[in-house]
This record gives structure tokens, sequence and C-alpha cells, in this order.
């Protein structure tokens, strides 16, 4: 099809139209699929080559309200006309184990995935050709899943312990130097959850050689034990 006469508005609508990014990323932790900005980039090259558009990603540092953001912005020209889409991502609060170019960089990548799904119109939600049901629960978003994950291992962690779930929170999110749950940033996510489980199975472990002690303790012996002790003193 010539799309040398169409407007860039025309040209985006047909890419739109015709693009599909599928999620080939598979998170271990969440047991789930998901796409990232390079796969969006990707998709796009040769829709882009085909309609004569050049497509940029340009980033800049905000400080708002005390926190570090970037704002991502995807340019689509076709040498006369541009569109711009923007998007915001947060820099983590607490650094972490990540030096400063990495917490950049983790946000940098998430502003451009939101940036670029916002020009072409990619669906974030159920891909239709995943779709093995007659009805399917809306998808979660990545920091949903990482939350529900944390609080069931979090949760069986206190009950295992006796401990509050807050002190578990607070212990698992001080390991890694994180202030919050919602501090931590994505690419540490299955570490975090490393780190739970790991409590979990040092606790199942204490708990076993408890249980198997109190045995111990209890079975009866075959002869009478004395106890050696000094009268009137």
């Amino acid at each position: 099809m010539t799309t040398e006469k169409c407007t860039i508005q025309q040209k985006l609508i047909q890419i739109q139209s015709e693009l599909k990014v599928p999620k080939n990323n598979f998170s271990e932790y969440g047991g789930y699929n998901f796409r990232n900005a390079e796969d969006i980039l990707k998709a796009v090259k040769k829709h882009n080559l085909e309609h004569g558009l050049l497509l940029t990603l340009t980033d800049v540092p905000l400080f708002i309200e005390g926190r570090f953001y970037i704002r991502s912005t995807a340019t689509l020209s076709d040498g006369e006309e541009a569109i711009c889409i923007d998007a915001y991502a947060r820099e983590a609060e607490s650094k972490s184990k990540m030096d400063d170019s990495q917490l950049t960089g983790s946000a940098s990548s998430y502003a451009r995935k939101y940036a670029l799904q916002g020009l072409y119109l990619v669906d974030d939600g159920i891909d239709p050709d995943s779709l093995n049901k007659d009805e399917e629960e809306p998808e979660k978003s990545e920091q949903e899943v990482f939350f529900d994950y944390f609080k069931h291992y979090a949760n069986g962690v206190a009950k295992l312990t006796n401990r509050p779930y807050e002190e578990i929170e607070a212990n698992v999110l001080g390991v890694n130097t994180f202030a919050r749950l919602d501090d931590v940033t994505p690419d540490m996510y299955a570490q975090v959850i490393g780190t739970v489980k790991a409590m979990g199975k040092r606790a199942e472990l204490q708990l076993k050689e408890n249980v198997t002690a109190a045995k111990v303790t209890e079975k009866p012996t075959s002869a009478p034990q004395t106890t050696n002790f000094t009268w009137g003193k």
C-alpha cells in the first residue's frame, strides 16, 4: 500500500491497527508473561520503515515534591510533522543495591515503555491471542502481582514464627535496603521475593528442629533415672 500521500496521523492509525507486540518475557517469580520497551521498539521498526517515519526517544529528569521522576517522550516524525507522547516514572526513594545510574535507567525503561504504548496504542492488558477461556479476569500489573506474592509468603513466615506480619515485612525490606514495599523497583522484585521465601524455609527448618527436640525430651527411658542432689544443703 502506498502511503506517500498519507498524513502522519493516517500513517500512525494504520500502524496502530496492524501492530502486534506479544509478551515474550516470562517472570519466574510471578508466573506471567510481559513485554518491555525493547519488545515494542523491535516490533515497530519495520512499520516505521515502511511508512517513512522516524521514531526518537528522549528522557528528562524532574524533581517533583521531593522525588525524582523521569519523563520520557516518544516522538514520531515524517520530516514535516511530529506526534509526541510523554510518560513518567518515579525513581525509587531507597537506593537498595543499585547505584544512581541503575536507578535512573530502571525508571527510564518503564517511562519509555508507557510512552511507546501510548503512541502506538499497545494494550497493556490481556493479549487477545492468549485467551483460552470464555471470560478472563483483568490482568494485574507487575507491581500488584509482586504485592500479592510478597504478602502471601510474608504471612506464611509470620504464622511459622508467631510474629506480626509488619515485623516480617520490615525485616525483609531492611535486608534489601528499602523503606516501604512500594519503593521496591521492578528489577528487585525477584530478589525481595527470594529473601522472604528463604526466610520461610529457615522458619520451617527451625520449627522441625524444635518439634524433634521436644519429642526427644518427652521420650520415655527403659530404666528410671536418678538425679544427684544433696540433702539438707
